[in-house]
């Protein structure tokens, strides 16, 4: 039980630096790194389910450190906001309490897709134009009803598709790795609850679960991510973030293929 909570703690290290510095969600490490420490460790069907359901419990600590540190920047635009939080609550809740009808098998494979996605993007920094603005706020609620939906089905958060929608709408890196860290709270607060109710009708689940959440995992990654998030943070507004980028896309690759294979 000590080396599996060890491997929580070290997941929550590297998930919450790389949430703050990049804005894309820790999920993206959490839920392939859990669902390959389950199979080591726990017994059932529903492993991925409870990776996927932990992670999102774990993002709203993790965003929560991260949007304070960045708040002290003034790089958080609420106004957007409060545009979007409307539509990715109802997201959110929609995509955690659908996720009980997909298999394992099924939401491992689009996770692997999503990541393979991003990965691509990170390595060869593909922007799309800044030539719009953003839309009001019937257009911002309907763009957070599908970022919440679909990032609380595979756990990421929030911020990997929110950072690039606010970019392609003409938001400055560093504002859109802010606000997005923000709107990830409503998504995982919204996913998380989700998530529970929707793992609660499922049985033979491990002990200590709640639904779709293992409890010690999620305390080792809080536990662990709470400190390393403000780091990242901090960094974002210091460091040039390109040369980390690359290396943390080769890393989604490789996680990307083991999820795949799954």
């Amino acid at each position: 039980m000590l080396f599996e909570f060890g491997l929580y703690l070290v997941t929550g290290m590297i998930a919450g630096f790389f949430a703050g510095l990049l804005g894309i969600g820790g999920g993206l490490i959490i839920v392939p790194v859990l669902t390959s420490v389950f199979v080591l460790f726990l017994d059932g069907e529903h492993l991925v389910h409870l990776a996927i359901g932990t992670s999102m419990a774990t993002i709203l600590i993790t965003s929560l450190s991260a949007v304070r540190t960045h708040q002290k920047q003034q790089a958080v635009r609420w106004d957007i906001f409060r545009k979007l939080t409307p539509g990715v609550i109802l997201g959110g809740l929609f995509g955690g309490l659908i996720a009980h009808l997909f298999s394992a098998s099924l939401l491992a494979k689009l996770f692997a897709v999503i990541e393979f996605a991003i990965a691509i993007k990170l390595l060869l920094d593909i922007q799309a134009k800044p030539n719009r603005i953003l839309p009001g706020l019937i257009g911002q609620s309907t763009a957070g009803s599908l970022i919440g939906s679909l990032s609380t089905l595979v756990g990421i958060g929030g911020g990997t598709l929110t950072t690039p929608y606010l970019v392609w709408h003409n938001i400055s890196i560093r504002q859109a790795i802010a606000t997005s860290s923000a709107v990830s709270l409503p998504i995982a607060a919204a996913g998380t609850l989700g998530l529970l109710i929707s793992g609660w009708q499922v049985s033979a689940l491990p002990d200590y679960a709640t639904g779709f959440i293992y409890w010690p995992a999620f305390i080792g990654i809080t536990l662990a991510s709470f400190f390393t998030a403000p780091m990242g943070a901090r960094l974002t507004h210091r460091l040039p973030v390109k040369t980390l980028q690359k290396a943390f896309a080769i890393l989604l690759f490789i996680l990307a293929i083991k999820m795949f294979w799954f």
